[in-house]
């Protein structure tokens, strides 16, 4: 299934995209997509519906993050060998683990909001690991069963509060508008694996990152079982797991992100995002 969640900010219905890419309204059947509806069985119940008794929703109304009810977005850094090289950073023997902010999380066509004064704002397409169960030091073995589904996320970074203005990551990743989401949530059963996913990005129509989720350092299971034994994973938390080289940074002479600038980038089966970018406001 694909599960989206429609409507203005704060205001956003439950719904599903059919076999056809056409809306549908779920908002009889859940009050919403959150944790509760994450879970297996409710998802299996979920699945059994027939998209075509749903009403059809008309227009094209804003995607917003597909799930609510997160108490975390995790971010994993240099997770992929080429990307690692052109940041000019050594490969990671283990995940490098950072935070990113709740209230940076937005819909996928959100514009992005340039921090006051920034010079360095970049751009990571990613792929979102979306848990479904509690995951508490899990196996490597059990823990995708720990998944609901996956989805499209721009990491997006300002390097110079990330880099440059002390060794906290964080200041770099979590300002307002840094982390659209979506438009869907793919749940697991129709991604199948995650581990062969092609995925890019462009910034005014001009390619720059194309990879596969095949050349992750860490893959999503070895991800979940790292990160649930640092704490505990919550049905709506959020893992992003890094991104494919072709970022600004790495760019000579590095091609940060503008005023006007349009994002566009998707992953194959979970949908593609667009943002525009614009001043701080």
């Amino acid at each position: 299934m694909k599960l989206v969640r429609y409507g203005k900010p704060g205001k956003e219905k439950p719904g599903l995209i059919d076999a056809d890419g056409k809306l549908r309204d779920l908002s009889g059947v859940v009050p919403d997509i959150g944790p509760a509806q994450l879970a297996p069985r409710a998802l299996a119940k979920l699945a059994r519906i027939k998209p075509a008794s749903l009403p059809l929703v008309r227009g094209k109304p804003r995607m917003g993050v597909p799930f609510t009810g997160s108490t975390k977005f995790v971010a994993i850094g240099l997770n992929y060998r080429d990307h690692a090289i052109e940041t000019g950073n050594p490969i990671p023997k283990e995940p490098v683990v950072f935070h990113k902010t709740l209230t940076c999380m937005q819909g996928a066509h959100d514009d992005v909001m340039l921090p006051r004064n920034s010079v360095k704002t970049d751009w990571e397409v990613e792929l979102g690991i979306v848990i479904g169960t509690k995951a508490r030091s899990v196996t490597k073995k059990d823990a995708l069963s720990h998944v609901a589904g996956y989805c499209v996320v721009n990491d997006v970074s300002e390097r110079e509060w990330q880099m440059e203005r002390g060794p906290t990551w964080d200041k770099g990743k979590g300002f307002d508008t840094f982390g659209p989401i979506g438009p869907w949530l793919v749940t697991a059963d129709e991604v199948g694996n995650p581990g062969k996913l092609d995925m890019w990005l462009d910034v005014n129509g001009e390619k720059r990152q194309r990879g596969n989720t095949k050349t992750m350092i860490f893959d999503c299971a070895a991800l979940i079982a790292y990160v649930s034994a640092l704490f505990t994973l919550y049905p709506g938390d959020i893992i992003t797991t890094g991104t494919p080289p072709g970022v600004a940074s790495g760019m000579k002479p590095p091609q940060f992100l503008r005023k006007g600038d349009v994002v566009t980038l998707g992953i194959q089966g979970l949908g593609e995002q667009r943002q525009q970018i614009i001043k701080y406001a």
